[in-house]
């Protein structure tokens, strides 16, 4: 039996006044389109009007991303259909809401009918919209989207994050990948190589085991327990899962206590059990992850697996977090390897696991075609490198990246690690099952054997999702 998502339950919680009227910006009778094609003229020459959701606001939360959608991209837009003889205004409906919130207005808002043409929506959230039946494939809203040339530039392990059951459901957008970091001066000490790249997790292990014969230094830092949070399940377990072969989402059936599961949660316990290589108390503390990343940032641990946000933002010698001003010169990165080689998903040598969100079409929307246009202007090159000009970032495409990215840690990003990426599963139970494998790390962290963390876990994730929902 497949998990089903009820096309109500993600409505359910939305039925709160204040939050209606939040979520409901287009249906303002003042407003020349509601989002669902009301208002616009068809398109005989005369006025197209399309909207376009994204939770960004000028002076407030992604004020960066609000700026270039309203100074630069529908302007752009605007002009170009312009010279194709079409006449189209983009109207943009910004938010600076939490996450969640904005959510769930863009949940109500298709659960009506209703919503802008083009919307933003996290690629955590894709399979949740797509069994609600919010979102649609988009080759049923526009046949001719899956033949646009920008697909050959964005890697198909990149165009996972906006698929679901093997059909995409919109455009990715920039993403993101994790590495393990290490000390190259820490390593040389321990009579490791400045260039390391470790292809199993003994070789992981065995580094570690090395770093232990320096004084005060604590020889790796592998995120667990709840109080990490998502960075516990996304920079620790997942990673480390795929590394076996297996997926926590695959065939239609949530992984349960597993051999897999307990392969990793063995190699917890040998880090913060068995051979003390990791300090299990930071694992606990409420401000665990900042304090791991002051104290790589000062040379007293010696790995550390992260996504590239620890390279541009925590440890960047101008940064407020953790800055290392030799970081440059001290700093190395080494791809995830699998359990062994070979052993990680689709048979691969070395693994990782990434984020981001990206555009979907609303299905709803009375111009499909002028909405796909739209929505593949944003992620055309001319609107990215645009957009990242001054900013660089990892974006879906192969030929942006090769452009904007100088940086030589973001490149190795870019190029070896997004084909081999991984994604979570944009499920709506997805959540719960994370704060379970954060828990099940913790019983382990703190003394709990792996197999009964895992029996523990296998327990919390059938009264998440049902036992007939979890696979063998």
């Amino acid at each position: 039996m497949k998990t089903h998502v009820r096309r109500g339950s993600i409505a359910a919680a939305l039925l709160i006044p204040a939050l209606v009227l939040a979520a409901c910006g287009g249906d303002d009778d003042d407003s020349p389109d509601n989002g669902n094609g009301e208002g616009q003229q068809d398109g005989d020459g005369g006025q197209i009007t399309l909207t376009l959701s994204e939770n960004a606001i000028r002076g407030g939360k992604n004020t960066e991303a609000a700026e270039f959608i309203e100074d630069w991209l529908i302007p752009e837009f605007e002009a170009m259909k312009a010279e194709e003889g079409v006449d189209v205004t983009v109207n943009f409906e910004g938010a600076g809401s939490d996450d969640e919130d904005y959510k769930t207005a863009m949940a109500l808002d298709l659960s009506t009918g209703e919503g802008a043409d083009v919307l933003s929506l996290d690629g955590i959230w894709v399979g949740e919209f797509a069994q609600a039946g919010y979102i649609a494939p988009l080759e049923e809203v526009h046949p001719d989207a899956t033949s646009w040339d920008g697909w050959e530039q964005i890697p198909e392990a990149v165009q996972q994050n906006m698929t679901f059951d093997g059909q995409l459901y919109g455009i990715p957008g920039g993403t993101d990948g994790r590495v393990i970091y290490y000390n190259k001066e820490l390593f040389a000490e321990a009579g490791l190589p400045e260039e390391w790249q470790p292809t199993s997790w003994e070789e992981i292990l065995e580094a570690a085991r090395a770093l232990k014969e320096i004084d005060g230094v604590i020889p790796i830092q592998l995120n667990g327990g709840v109080n990490m949070g998502e960075a516990t399940t996304m920079q620790g377990f997942l990673p480390l899962l795929v590394g076996t072969g297996a997926n926590i989402w695959q065939d239609d059936m949530w992984l349960g206590g597993s051999e897999q599961v307990q392969q990793v949660l063995d190699l917890y316990a040998t880090i913060y059990g068995e051979e003390e290589l990791g300090d299990p108390l930071l694992q606990q503390e409420a401000a665990g992850r900042d304090n791991s990343f002051l104290q790589f940032s000062e040379g007293s641990i010696g790995m550390l697996l992260e996504g590239d946000y620890f390279w541009r933002s925590v440890i960047n010698p101008t940064s407020d977090l953790a800055p290392m001003e030799n970081r440059d010169e001290v700093v190395g990165w080494a791809m995830i390897p699998a359990m062994e080689p070979g052993a990680g998903i689709n048979g691969q040598d070395f693994v990782s696991m990434s984020g981001g969100g990206g555009h979907v079409l609303n299905p709803n929307t009375e111009h499909p075609e002028h909405a796909w246009d739209l929505m593949a202007f944003m992620e055309s090159p001319e609107a990215l490198m645009e957009r990242h000009a001054d900013d660089p970032r990892i974006t879906a495409r192969t030929d942006v990246n090769d452009e904007i990215i100088t940086d030589e840690m973001i490149r190795f990003i870019a190029d070896e690690v997004l084909p081999i990426t991984a994604y979570r599963p944009g499920l709506e139970a997805y959540p719960q099952v994370s704060i379970a494998l954060q828990e099940a790390t913790e019983a382990v962290v703190t003394g709990m054997s792996p197999a009964d963390a895992a029996a523990q876990y296998q327990s919390t994730l059938e009264g998440i999702v049902g036992a007939e929902n979890i696979a063998d």
